[in-house]
């Protein structure tokens, strides 16, 4: 599904439509369309409780209401194996899937969102199960 930036991506201002590709229930692929960048997604909530307020004036922005479908996801810093990998809490992408918006913002003031978690902190290991 192809999505209009209604807010600039930090540091790629010039992209302005995006596509977003579902990998599985927990990743997916945010590829700029024309000259971009690519990026891994992560649904944070399969890792963790995540929470935040959308501003009043992003909710204009990009047509939400309390009826919008929205989804929220955060991009990902792949490494290799996967347990080096980092996801940033800080700066969630929204996108309204009833007008095809999207947008990037940053989550002010929460101590317990990092900008490079590391992923490891959110993996199950075989003592866990």
């Amino acid at each position: 599904m192809q999505f209009d930036l209604k807010l600039p991506l930090l540091g790629f201002e010039a992209v302005s439509k995006m596509e977003l590709q579902k990998i599985d229930e927990i990743f997916l692929r945010l590829e700029s369309i024309g000259e971009g960048p690519t990026f891994t997604l992560i649904n944070p909530f399969a890792l963790r409780e995540y929470s935040f307020d959308i501003p009043s004036s992003l909710q204009a922005l990009m047509g939400i209401t309390p009826e919008s479908n929205l989804l929220i996801y955060n991009i990902m810093i792949l490494q290799t194996p996967i347990e080096k990998s980092s996801i940033n809490f800080v700066a969630p992408l929204i996108f309204n899937t009833d007008n095809q918006t999207m947008a990037q913002i940053i989550v002010d003031n929460r101590a317990d969102f990092g900008i490079a978690e590391p992923i490891s902190n959110y993996l199950k290991g075989p003592s866990d199960v």
